[in-house]
């Protein structure tokens, strides 16, 4: 570990790939929902006019889809940035 200072540069990529990720996904999911569903999402899952089984199964398919997206998403954009900077990935044990 040569340096330990943040990169500013990445810092600011990764927050507008992050951006951009949640806002693709949230769009590509809630088609993907009206497609499996018929339904537009709930817009509030909360509200006693959403049942249960559709708050929860909203939920679900949001939180898992919204993780699994940004994690894809930032490992492609570190390597790829990584790469242009001439940086080499560091090995870790599980990864």
């Amino acid at each position: 570990m040569a340096d330990d200072k943040p990169d500013v540069a990445w810092r600011v990529v990764g927050g507008l790939v992050g951006l951009a990720t949640a806002w693709a996904a949230r769009k590509l999911l809630g088609f993907a929902w009206v497609k499996a569903t018929g339904k537009e999402p709930p817009i509030d899952p909360d509200s006693p006019e959403v049942s249960m089984g559709e708050a929860i199964g909203y939920a679900v398919v949001m939180g898992v889809g919204m993780s699994v997206a940004q994690i894809v998403v930032n490992r492609t954009a570190k390597k790829r940035y990584d790469s242009w900077r001439g940086l080499k990935q560091q090995v870790t044990p599980g990864s």
